[in-house]
């Protein structure tokens, strides 16, 4: 009756149009109060969510993709990306994905993605003839790739909602082939659909073009390498890291690129605090409605529905694909992760899957639900900037859906493209 009382009220209140972060804490209140508790304990596990050490990594993150969008880098990073594929079939469709998976390392969030990757390319290549829904379509699937890319802060969350037994060391290299997966993918889908509608095919800009393109973005790029490297050699932790990639991010925009001075500093220093409250109230929000979960039993509730259905790990695993699939297009992401983490997490380990493994596969699988109404918040980004509607890009965006679940099928039953980078790096 909890369980009823939960998810009711939680789609009530989604249903006449609330935040979902209140959605989520009402709807934990109102169970709470069923079950005769204080209403102090909502209030107690949201805090509780909050107040863990590690989520510090989370803003910090999120200031820095901001002071690099804002630095310069998304600029840098379009114009070596089109040095390199620009010259193939849809040259514009490709450049879109590689800067997506570039600017990915820095951002690590798909709406940031769909805002600087977009907001370039997509009035540029309508101007060169691409249809629209073709420039957004491309826009808003690549956007995804931030998702996996280190510093992914979903990778933290997720490392922090499976209770600290995942490295986020290995999550971030676990994270990097099947990003580049997704973009060799996407490419194709790009390509295939360039191919069909006739797009043009523009002139290679030579070596000399490319090398100068490189150290351009080379700044930018350092970025991911101090990142990621300082993590695995044991130099830093996740949380220190955030804050040198701050620190790093601030030098890049006001002494490197020089597009960074005082009053644009304290816009992105405004919009990145707006963004993080906004993060950390979903978050603790999700943390009290995963409490009450676990005090329903839910993770046993599902586990023994999906032992109702099969023993097959095949038939598992695809089930738990299409729950976070179904999932990803009604919730945002980070409180998907704090809910559904602690119920699939463990399903997925008895049947053999690594954790690191999981992780990625379910990153993967809620990025798919911001692309995919009615939630959809990236898709919805990408239509405005396009200036186009959304009925108009459902019709033609399957293309790059099959791309993004090939992947998804890939990783989930191939565990090396997830666990070799991991294996290898000590």
């Amino acid at each position: 009756m909890t369980l009823f009382i939960l998810f009711a009220t939680f789609a009530l209140l989604l249903y006449i149009g609330l935040p979902i972060s209140f959605c989520l804490a009402l709807s934990s209140l109102a169970s709470v109060l069923f079950l005769d508790l204080s209403p102090l304990v909502v209030l107690q596990r949201m805090f509780a969510g909050v107040n863990v050490f590690a989520l510090i990594a989370i803003p910090f993150f999120i200031y820095s993709g901001e002071l690099m969008l804002h630095g310069g880098a998304s600029d840098r990073m379009v114009r070596f990306a089109q040095t390199l594929v620009g010259h193939w079939r849809g040259g514009l469709g490709q450049v879109n994905v590689l800067t997506s998976l570039l600017f990915g390392g820095i951002s690590g969030s798909a709406i940031a993605g769909v805002s600087a990757v977009g907001g370039v390319l997509i009035p540029k290549m309508k101007e060169e003839g691409y249809d629209a829904d073709y420039a957004v379509n491309v826009t808003v699937s690549a956007s995804t790739l931030g998702l996996m890319i280190p510093p992914s802060h979903n990778m933290i969350l997720y490392a922090i909602a499976a209770g600290g037994g995942v490295s986020v060391g290995s999550l971030f290299l676990g994270g990097v082939i099947p990003g580049i997966l997704t973009a060799v993918l996407l490419g194709i889908a790009a390509w295939a659909v360039a191919r069909k509608r006739g797009y043009p095919v523009s002139a290679f800009a030579g070596g000399s073009a490319i090398f100068h393109a490189f150290l351009a973005a080379l700044p930018g790029l350092i970025m991911i390498l101090i990142i990621v490297g300082g993590i695995r050699l044991g130099i830093f932790t996740p949380t220190e890291a955030s804050a040198i990639a701050v620190v790093y991010g601030i030098a890049i925009g006001f002494w490197v690129y020089r597009q960074l001075d005082l009053p644009r500093f304290w816009k992105v220093t405004a919009r990145a605090s707006r963004t993080v409250a906004s993060v950390l109230f979903l978050i603790g929000a999700a943390n009290a409605f995963g409490w009450v979960l676990a005090v329903s039993d839910a993770p046993a509730f599902v586990a023994d529905l999906l032992a109702g259905i099969s023993e097959n790990k095949i038939v598992i695993f695809l089930l738990i694909n299409l729950t976070l699939l179904l999932l990803g297009t009604v919730m945002d992401m980070a409180p998907l992760i704090i809910i559904a983490t602690p119920i699939f997490l463990p399903i997925a380990q008895s049947y053999g899957m690594d954790p690191t493994q999981f992780g990625v596969m379910l990153i993967m699988n809620l990025g798919v639900g911001l692309i995919t109404p009615p939630v959809g918040t990236a898709l919805f980004v990408g239509c405005a900037v396009g200036e186009t509607r959304m009925e108009r890009l459902l019709k033609t965006i399957w293309p790059f859906y099959l791309a993004h679940l090939a992947a998804i099928l890939l990783v989930t039953f191939v565990p090396g493209f997830t666990l070799a980078l991991p294996n290898w790096l000590p």
